[in-house]
Formats: C-alpha cells, structure tokens, sequence
C-alpha cells in the first residue's frame, strides 16, 4: 500500500494509518520531493506531477512490486487518479481523500493561503499553534498527535525551526494560472479499479456535486462523507482508518481482518448524513 500526502504534508501524516494497516500488508508512505526527508529541488518549476510520477515510478520499480493499492490525499490523491489512469497500471485500489476530478479555484486558494507559513518559528508550541489554525479542517485529532506532527512537520534551524518543506513550493502555488481550477475527467475516465472517495462534509475543495458526479460517472466508485471535517480528514481518528480498512478488504485475504468472514461486495455509495458505521481499526 502506497500512502502519498498532500501539498505541504510528508508521509508521517500516516503515521496513525500505516500502523493499522501494518499488521496486513507492507505500507510504503511517501515524501514527494521537496517535502519531509526528500530532496529539495533546484528549481521550483521542476516541482510538477509529472516529476513526482518519474520519481514514483523508479520506487515502485526498485521495490519490484507489480501491484500496489494507492491512499493519496489531496495532491496525493491526485497523483494515484493519474497512476490509475494509465494503460497496463499498477493501482489495483485507490482511495482519494478529499480530492477529486475537478478541483475548484476557491479550494486551491485556501490551500495556497495555508502555504504562507512563517519563515522561523521559536518553538514546537508556535508550531503546533500554526498547523492547529492551518489544518483546523482535518477533523479529529489528538493532542498527542498534534505534538507530533508540529515535530515531523518541522526541521531545526538554528535555535527555532522552519516548515519542512521547499519554500518555493508555497510561492510556485501563487505563480501557476489556475483558470477556474484544475479538471481531471479525462483522467478519471480512464481509471478502472476500485475507487473510495473520502470527502470532508464541509470541503470547499472536493464540493459535493463533483463527488456525486464522479460516482454516477463510474462503476464502482464509493463515496464517503466525513462529518466534522474540511479539507482534509486526518486519517489519523480510528473512525476514518476504519473506513479505509473496511475498503480494503477488497483486495487483501479476508482472513487478514479480524471479524471477517467474507470478501465485501461492491457497495453504494452512502447517503449524505448516513449514520451506519464501518468496523472499528483493530489494535496494533
């Protein structure tokens, strides 16, 4: 299972997620470039999907794995569509968190404005305060967990701290003409596989009309709304990991989940405000 992030995130974002799926399969969480403990690049016009796809492209190969099931949120989710569209792909399953074929311009200036971090922080408590403002969308999150992320979101500088991520990404999203957003539909009907479309009740970036849009549009797409939260869920609450373990037993042994006797059928997508609830994450 691939795990890929968001924008201005780094694969210990899944630190939560890749502990509970651990256990039934091998869990691979990525730092696209210019994030986390990846590379900065030299120029920031060399950040584009079609690096991050190269870049993918050599691990998965270096890895020597013919399938693989992709989690991706936001940008991460974005890069999986693409992988999934292509002839011959890789991606058996693909869960799309918060992200879809069409990305409206309000949603991707919100994510821009979450960009435009401060250039040193004092501390790890100014840091926690940022992201708690920054991704106040996320849902439910712990205070253990919030503590760790300002840890892994940061790298020490000196006798503060600073993002951990290129600061030429954050001014690269000002500078790229947008239009009225950004349009996947070529690419999604291209794709074949399983599909779980995670999406924020009150997501400005994945609105609605395009989640349903995109379910009525192909077979086997599920849709998932998650309450309380923006862009994006945290997959880090047992209640979002859950879903996606639900969803995954599509393709790992049944056996593998406790309190499994059977693979899933294809199911529907749910209705808004559905209160039927997916099995609990087991303990790890």
């Amino acid at each position: 299972m691939f795990c890929v992030h968001g924008y201005s995130g780094n694969a210990r974002d899944f630190d939560a997620l890749a502990a509970a799926l651990a256990p039934d399969a091998r869990v691979i969480c990525i730092d696209v470039a210019g994030r986390g403990e990846s590379g900065w690049l030299a120029s920031p016009l060399e950040y584009h999907f079609g690096r991050f796809l190269t870049d993918i492209d050599a691990l998965i190969a270096h890895l020597g794995v013919r399938e693989i099931d992709w989690i991706g949120t936001s940008m991460g989710g974005l890069l999986g569509l693409l992988m999934a569209a292509r002839s011959r792909s890789p991606v058996r399953s693909l869960v799309m968190n918060d992200i879809g074929a069409y990305v409206p311009l309000d949603g991707l200036a919100r994510i821009a404005r979450n960009l435009e971090a401060p250039d040193r922080f004092a501390s790890l408590d100014e840091v926690e305060a940022y992201l708690r403002r920054t991704r106040s969308e996320w849902g439910e999150i712990t205070d253990a967990q919030w503590k760790q992320m300002a840890i892994h979101a940061t790298r020490a500088e000196g006798d503060g701290y600073r993002m951990h991520y290129d600061p030429q990404i954050a001014r690269l999203m000002h500078r790229v003409p947008l239009g009225s957003g950004l349009f996947f539909w070529g690419p999604w009907s291209q794709v074949s596989c399983p599909v779980l479309l995670m999406r924020g009740e009150d997501s400005r970036v994945l609105p609605h009309a395009v989640a349903a849009s995109m379910v009525d549009s192909k077979r086997g797409t599920r849709l998932e709304e998650i309450p309380g939260c923006g862009h994006a869920p945290s997959l880090m609450a047992e209640s979002h990991i859950a879903i996606v373990r639900e969803f995954m037993q599509w393709r790992v042994p049944s056996s593998s989940f406790p309190g499994s006797s059977k693979m899933p059928r294809a199911s529907k997508p749910r209705p808004k405000g559905s209160a039927s609830s997916p099995p609990a994450a087991s303990p790890t």
